[in-house]
């Protein structure tokens, strides 16, 4: 066992090369183009499928008569939506993941807690592309927005989202919108910054501080997750709502940021960073994933099931969109979801062995995060566009411009700080860390 408790250099710093610069301003500019091309075939009128609505799709909103006639471009501000949410959910992972190890002293993850340290950084790119396109598009996303469903002498009145004006109203929506990604930012700052002060001058005092603002967020972040999610998701079908949807969409979150994280873990020890992690370290972080699919997979089960159950016509006619509704668009992305974030991981991700080997995890997370991908894009697009979705070059696009600038602020922030948290008062027992 020498071999696992050999102490390596605690003096790493991770390049940013100009190679990798190009690497992802090139993917940038590809996937811009791919966004130019599908908005000029959307804007041709190329791809519109023959549509058909869901029967009984009266109970929801439906499109033409939600949100007025449609427009193409309603498919690009939509896109900007689902990925601009999914990022933001990546993001704020990583300082959650740092706060829960603050609160339980867990001494493992210092070795490679500068990863997800990184991550928060793009917060404040997804906060202003949300704030961007509310202000641009809100009438085309979200249908409670309408003047007209509030008032008796409209004929568009809806006694139903009328009663829930006092929490979805434009200003409020935007105090909450702003509040959330400052709250989220600013404790990460003050929580990076304790970390390299640590790192400067040693000692237990930033530990114990950086303690108590991890207690700090979590306690912020056990009421903003779930209200973030009912604001950025569920309220564009305003109709329908859900008891367990703030959990389900944390789930959903968390585990699409444990998959980055392991990625990144992984993808630097190849390039010859982070000596100091061994594979029980990489054990660890495939089991965060393995387990948090598991629990996603738990509370998307009992979300279902308990609809399913009480077979409510509120309820049931938003599973009813996704699963014959739009003469089925969203009935693949649905099923793909279930096998990405469930069947997949849960079947690779298994065994001991398979946590430890490079590949597999690589394999796994890379799953993981395309199945939630598809989680969001299954819980936004039906209320967006509903039956002028699809998937094409506008999708793929978003996805390669939204991946690039995430990779980009992430490498930004790996760069500036030794990667390994060398004076994190648990870090002997990270070094010799062995299960």
């Amino acid at each position: 066992m020498a071999s696992v408790h050999a102490i390596p250099s605690l003096d790493e710093q991770y390049e940013f090369t100009a190679e990798s610069k190009r690497r992802l301003i090139i993917g940038g500019a590809v996937g811009v183009a791919l966004v130019a091309l599908g908005a000029f075939l959307l804007a041709s009128g190329v791809g519109e499928h023959a549509h058909e609505a869901v029967q009984g799709h009266g109970l929801s909103e439906g499109h033409e008569g939600a949100h007025g006639h449609y427009k193409w471009i309603t498919r690009i501000w939509a896109n900007l939506w689902v990925n601009a949410v999914y990022f933001t959910g990546i993001s704020v992972a990583g300082v959650f993941f740092i706060s829960y190890n603050y609160l339980a002293q867990a001494g493992w993850s210092s070795v490679i807690k500068r990863v997800p340290e990184a991550m928060p950084a793009f917060l404040p790119v997804t906060g202003a592309i949300l704030l961007g396109v509310f202000f641009i598009a809100g009438h085309d996303i979200f249908h409670w927005t309408h003047e007209g469903l509030y008032d008796k002498a409209s004929h568009d009145y809806d006694p139903v989202i009328a009663g829930k004006h006092g929490f979805l109203n434009t200003p409020f929506f935007l105090i909450r919108v702003v509040f959330y990604f400052v709250a989220w930012y600013m404790l990460w700052r003050i929580l990076r910054n304790l970390s390299l002060q640590e790192d400067l001058y040693g000692g237990t005092e930033y530990y114990y501080k950086s303690m108590k603002y991890g207690t700090a967020f979590l306690v912020v972040f056990a009421v903003t997750s779930s209200t973030a999610a009912w604001d950025l998701i569920m309220s564009i079908d305003t109709h329908w709502f859900s008891t367990m949807f703030g959990w389900y969409t944390l789930a959903s979150w968390h585990v699409a940021g444990l998959a980055t994280m392991t990625l990144t873990v992984v993808m630097l020890k190849e390039q010859g960073y982070l000596k100091a992690v061994n594979n029980s370290h990489l054990q660890d972080l495939g089991k965060f994933v393995f387990a948090f699919s598991i629990f996603w997979t738990y509370v998307w089960f009992a979300q279902f099931m308990l609809i399913y159950y009480a077979n409510l016509p509120e309820e049931t006619i938003y599973y009813r969109e996704r699963f014959s509704g739009y003469n089925e668009i969203y009935l693949a992305p649905f099923f793909v979801n279930l096998f990405l974030n469930f069947v997949f991981p849960f079947l690779v991700l298994m065994t001991r062995d398979a946590k430890r080997t490079t590949l597999i995890l690589k394999v796994a997370c890379w799953g993981v995060l395309v199945g939630h991908y598809f989680d969001f894009y299954n819980n936004i697009m039906p209320g967006t566009v509903g039956e002028h979705g699809g998937f094409g070059p506008v999708e793929f696009g978003m996805i390669l411009i939204f991946a690039c600038a995430f990779i980009w602020s992430v490498s930004t922030q790996l760069a500036k700080a030794n990667l390994i948290a060398k004076n994190h008062p648990l870090l002997e027992e990270a070094l010799h860390h062995d299960i």
